[in-house]
């Protein structure tokens, strides 16, 4: 078992972090500024790359869930279910959203550019994210992990403040183009840190691995 969670952890941290890049790469590309789903939207020259970010994520972050699904908070209201859980009801909307993208310049979802696509897909991004800022404050009082609750306790409130800068600025139509910056660097952010939380996991699990083939050997010698 120890050995298919470090398999999961590193193979689910790769994935994500290839993601990154992606998405890091085909934002290079475009000159000009822009919310991240705008790199998907339909008729953009990294709607294709963007996809398969996205689902590079899914898988790579359901993996690492998986990897740290016996971590739970201490605290009980955050305890009603697992970071994991979290992190995989976030991927199943990132998947959605992978899907419906947004319609070309992605308009703000209300208004005389309402459409129910930049609609569905607005609201499937934004409770990815919030499901993701919730397992990272689940994860932030897992007693048991002092290093990944000490590091999901600092980007929990740098994503959260960051990101819901730039969603407003959004919102507002005010300052588009730093909201823009900062959604992308919560993004970042973001990913990192699931990135960080695999390898935490798997740096635990190959600890864990020769400890756990000791005593099986014991058990059978007796």
């Amino acid at each position: 078992m120890r050995r298919a969670e470090f398999a999961a952890a590193v193979g689910g941290s790769i994935l994500v972090l290839v993601a990154l890049a992606l998405i890091w790469g085909a934002r290079l590309t475009i000159p000009r500024e822009l919310y991240v789903s705008e790199l998907g939207a339909v008729g953009m020259p990294t709607a294709a790359v963007f996809e398969v970010a996205l689902l590079l994520i899914v898988a790579g972050g359901s993996a690492v869930a998986w990897a740290g699904r016996s971590i739970r908070s201490s605290v009980r209201v955050l305890s009603a279910w697992t970071p994991a859980i979290s992190l995989w009801i976030g991927c199943a909307l990132f998947l959605f959203a992978s899907q419906v993208t947004c319609t070309s310049g992605c308009p703000l979802p209300y208004g005389p550019s309402f459409t129910w696509q930049d609609f569905l897909h607005t609201l499937a991004a934004v409770l990815a994210f919030a499901a993701a800022c919730w397992a990272m404050l689940q994860t932030s009082f897992a007693r048991s992990h002092p290093l990944l609750a000490g590091l999901s306790m600092a980007t929990g409130i740098l994503v959260a403040v960051i990101a819901a800068t730039g969603g407003l600025f959004s919102l507002f139509r005010f300052q588009v183009e730093l909201g823009s910056r900062l959604e992308f660097v919560a993004t970042t952010l973001a990913i990192a840190w699931l990135v960080i939380v695999g390898v935490v996991l798997a740096v635990r699990a190959a600890r864990a691995t020769p400890a756990s083939a000791a005593q099986e050997a014991e058990q059978l010698v007796g």
